[in-house]
């Protein structure tokens, strides 16, 4: 009988409750997935045994194989705490070699919470780290200072202050993609952004970026529209504007808000020499979300290159995204 190998590529925990869940609804390989170490309930260490039994299960040996440990803050990256583990597993798997991959959550990104997962990594022996952690965990983790490879596919290079020879990044270069745009930009330069972190921090870049480097005017125009959440409608500062009619448009916002943006500037006459935006918005949706008018003249900073067949179809299997979605990508390339 041939053996049977489980993989848990779930990156959330399954306390008891949520095991007796997975036998009562059947779902007996999530189970034997959680179910890895010797379980306190007799009764579902009873039920673990026999159906390993059943199933000729196998545990799998660590010796001469890939071992990557995923440090996930699920509370924080919520979507990516599964797609990352989904886009890495997937590259080991189209690598054909043996390999282990296991997920540490973590509640916050605390340097107790962080400290305490890492020195649980490495006392298992792990000697390599995926972590898509936000800004705030990269730099705590560069403070623990910890001796062990580890790769932050959120993070750009340029955001760090370490130095750290074990620490590794990559975060798309947003300055670098601005600085491109920019290059195309024409006066004045309007930029839309949401109150996000980095759609703030990205429309001020362009801003000082434009005005020190890429404008020809002594006394370059840029202005700038903050865009709240429940705003969806643009007629105040778009209708009758002369002030922006003709400009350039850089659009900081998340693919939804871009739609709606880019419509309203057909919409109200606005006559851009052109539209700009960052990785943010290379995204097939956006095409279904506004016409070709809306369309016309936009430029999409792309940093995600052609990847080979086998790793887009592997990932697909897995409902990954490694084509549009540049944290999966870069989990899996990097």
């Amino acid at each position: 009988v041939p053996k049977t190998i489980i993989l848990n590529l779930d990156p959330y925990p399954c306390d008891i409750e949520c095991l007796e869940k997975y036998l009562k609804d059947g779902f007996i390989f999530s189970f034997l997935a959680h179910a890895d170490h010797k379980l306190e309930d007799s009764d579902l260490e009873k039920a673990k045994e026999e159906y390993w039994a059943i199933f000729n299960g196998k545990k799998i040996s660590t010796q001469g194989k890939v071992r990557i440990a995923l440090l996930l803050p699920y509370k924080k990256i919520t979507r990516y705490a599964a797609s990352t583990t989904n886009a890495s597993f997937a590259y080991l798997m189209s690598k054909g070699y043996p390999f282990e991959l296991k997920g540490y959550n973590i509640e916050d990104e605390g340097q107790k919470e962080i400290s305490n997962a890492l020195k649980k990594i490495q006392d298992d022996g792990f000697k390599y780290v995926i972590a898509p952690l936000t800004q705030d965990g990269e730099e705590t983790v560069s403070k623990i200072d910890p001796q062990i490879n580890i790769f932050f596919p959120t993070i750009n290079k340029k955001e760090s202050h370490s130095d750290s020879k074990f620490l590794y990044y990559g975060g798309i270069d947003y300055s670098a993609q601005s600085d491109m745009l920019l290059e195309k930009s024409a006066s004045p330069l309007v930029i839309f952004h949401d109150e996000s972190d980095i759609g703030k921090q990205l429309s001020t870049y362009q801003e000082q970026a434009y005005r020190t480097n890429f404008s020809q005017s002594k006394n370059p125009t840029v202005i700038k529209y903050p865009i709240p959440q429940r705003i969806t409608n643009l007629e105040d500062k778009l209708k009758d504007n002369r002030r922006i009619n003709g400009g350039s448009f850089f659009i900081n916002t998340p693919i939804i808000k871009s739609g709606m943006i880019m419509s309203q500037l057909t919409l109200f006459d606005t006559n851009p020499t052109n539209i700009l935006s960052t990785q943010t918005n290379y995204n097939p949706l956006l095409l279904s979300m506004t016409q070709s008018r809306d369309r016309k003249n936009m430029i999409i900073a792309n940093s995600i290159t052609h990847n080979n067949d086998e790793l887009i179809e592997t990932n697909s299997f897995l409902s990954n995204d490694i084509v549009y979605d540049w944290i999966n990508y870069t989990t899996t390339v990097g």
